[in-house]
Protein backbone atom coordinates (compact mmCIF):
# COMPACT_ATOMS: atom_id res chain seq x y z
CA UNK A 1 0.00 0.00 0.00
CA UNK A 2 1.19 3.52 -0.73
CA UNK A 3 2.48 5.66 2.08
CA UNK A 4 2.84 9.14 0.63
CA UNK A 5 -0.08 11.25 -0.45
CA UNK A 6 1.16 11.41 -4.06
CA UNK A 7 1.45 7.61 -4.19
CA UNK A 8 -2.10 7.31 -2.81
CA UNK A 9 -3.36 9.68 -5.50
CA UNK A 10 -1.49 7.69 -8.16
CA UNK A 11 -3.17 4.51 -6.94
CA UNK A 12 -6.61 6.12 -7.21
CA UNK A 13 -5.85 7.39 -10.71
CA UNK A 14 -4.55 4.01 -11.84
CA UNK A 15 -7.66 2.25 -10.57
CA UNK A 16 -9.92 4.68 -12.46
CA UNK A 17 -7.87 4.37 -15.65
CA UNK A 18 -7.78 0.59 -15.45
CA UNK A 19 -11.57 0.49 -15.11
CA UNK A 20 -12.06 2.79 -18.11
CA UNK A 21 -9.53 0.88 -20.23
CA UNK A 22 -11.12 -2.44 -19.35
CA UNK A 23 -14.55 -1.11 -20.30
CA UNK A 24 -13.25 0.09 -23.66
CA UNK A 25 -11.50 -3.17 -24.50
CA UNK A 26 -14.56 -5.18 -23.43
CA UNK A 27 -16.77 -3.08 -25.70
CA UNK A 28 -14.38 -3.62 -28.61
CA UNK A 29 -14.33 -7.39 -28.05
CA UNK A 30 -18.12 -7.49 -27.84
CA UNK A 31 -18.49 -5.57 -31.10
CA UNK A 32 -16.06 -7.93 -32.82
CA UNK A 33 -18.03 -10.96 -31.62
CA UNK A 34 -21.26 -9.39 -32.92
CA UNK A 35 -19.61 -8.86 -36.31
CA UNK A 36 -18.46 -12.50 -36.38
CA UNK A 37 -21.98 -13.70 -35.57
CA UNK A 38 -23.52 -11.47 -38.23
CA UNK A 39 -21.06 -12.71 -40.85
CA UNK A 40 -21.67 -16.32 -39.86
CA UNK A 41 -25.43 -15.83 -40.06
CA UNK A 42 -25.11 -14.18 -43.49
CA UNK A 43 -26.34 -10.74 -42.40
CA UNK A 44 -23.86 -8.66 -44.36
CA UNK A 45 -25.71 -5.34 -43.99
CA UNK A 46 -25.77 -5.62 -40.22
CA UNK A 47 -22.13 -6.69 -40.20
CA UNK A 48 -21.17 -3.59 -42.20
CA UNK A 49 -22.91 -1.22 -39.78
CA UNK A 50 -21.34 -3.03 -36.82
CA UNK A 51 -17.93 -2.78 -38.49
CA UNK A 52 -18.26 1.01 -38.80
CA UNK A 53 -19.02 1.27 -35.09
CA UNK A 54 -16.18 -1.17 -34.32
CA UNK A 55 -13.65 0.85 -36.34
CA UNK A 56 -14.76 4.05 -34.64
CA UNK A 57 -14.33 2.56 -31.16
CA UNK A 58 -10.95 1.05 -32.03
CA UNK A 59 -9.69 4.40 -33.36
CA UNK A 60 -10.90 6.16 -30.23
CA UNK A 61 -9.15 3.62 -28.01
CA UNK A 62 -5.95 4.02 -30.02
CA UNK A 63 -6.04 7.81 -29.78
CA UNK A 64 -6.39 7.61 -25.99
CA UNK A 65 -3.60 4.97 -25.86
CA UNK A 66 -5.83 2.24 -24.49
CA UNK A 67 -4.72 0.25 -27.54
CA UNK A 68 -1.44 0.64 -29.37
CA UNK A 69 -2.07 2.29 -32.77
CA UNK A 70 -0.51 -0.64 -34.62
CA UNK A 71 -2.66 -3.10 -32.69
CA UNK A 72 -5.73 -1.04 -33.56
CA UNK A 73 -4.82 -1.07 -37.26
CA UNK A 74 -4.24 -4.82 -37.11
CA UNK A 75 -7.62 -5.42 -35.46
CA UNK A 76 -9.44 -3.34 -38.05
CA UNK A 77 -7.60 -5.00 -40.93
CA UNK A 78 -8.25 -8.54 -39.78
CA UNK A 79 -11.89 -7.82 -39.06
CA UNK A 80 -12.33 -6.22 -42.49
CA UNK A 81 -10.76 -9.25 -44.16
CA UNK A 82 -13.09 -11.55 -42.22
CA UNK A 83 -16.02 -9.37 -43.23
CA UNK A 84 -15.20 -9.49 -46.93
CA UNK A 85 -14.13 -13.11 -47.42
CA UNK A 86 -16.77 -15.50 -48.70
CA UNK A 87 -18.18 -18.09 -46.38
CA UNK A 88 -15.89 -21.02 -45.90
CA UNK A 89 -16.83 -24.45 -47.20
CA UNK A 90 -17.30 -25.75 -43.67
CA UNK A 91 -19.93 -23.16 -42.77
CA UNK A 92 -21.76 -23.82 -46.05
CA UNK A 93 -21.74 -27.55 -45.29
CA UNK A 94 -23.05 -26.86 -41.80
CA UNK A 95 -25.90 -24.77 -43.22
CA UNK A 96 -26.82 -27.49 -45.73
CA UNK A 97 -26.69 -30.11 -42.99
CA UNK A 98 -28.98 -28.03 -40.76
CA UNK A 99 -31.44 -27.55 -43.63
CA UNK A 100 -31.47 -31.29 -44.34
CA UNK A 101 -32.07 -32.03 -40.68
CA UNK A 102 -34.99 -29.60 -40.62
CA UNK A 103 -36.51 -31.21 -43.72
CA UNK A 104 -36.22 -34.66 -42.17
CA UNK A 105 -37.89 -33.40 -39.01
CA UNK A 106 -40.75 -31.93 -41.03
CA UNK A 107 -41.24 -35.21 -42.89
CA UNK A 108 -41.24 -37.14 -39.65
CA UNK A 109 -43.87 -34.82 -38.19
CA UNK A 110 -46.08 -35.29 -41.23
CA UNK A 111 -45.80 -39.07 -41.12
CA UNK A 112 -46.66 -39.15 -37.40
CA UNK A 113 -45.20 -42.56 -36.79
CA UNK A 114 -45.79 -44.11 -33.38
CA UNK A 115 -42.67 -44.26 -31.25
CA UNK A 116 -40.63 -47.43 -31.54
CA UNK A 117 -40.88 -49.92 -28.69
CA UNK A 118 -37.78 -50.40 -26.62
CA UNK A 119 -36.42 -53.87 -26.12
CA UNK A 120 -36.12 -55.06 -22.59
CA UNK A 121 -32.53 -55.32 -21.46
CA UNK A 122 -31.42 -58.87 -20.82
CA UNK A 123 -29.69 -59.48 -17.49
CA UNK A 124 -25.98 -60.02 -17.73
CA UNK A 125 -24.57 -63.25 -16.28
Amino acid sequence: MPHTSSAKKRLRQNLERRTRNRDRTTEIKTLRKKIDRAVHDGQSAEAETLYREFAKRVDQAASIKTLHPNAAARLKSRTAIHLRKPQSEESKKAQVKAADKAERADKADKAEKPPAKKKAASPKP
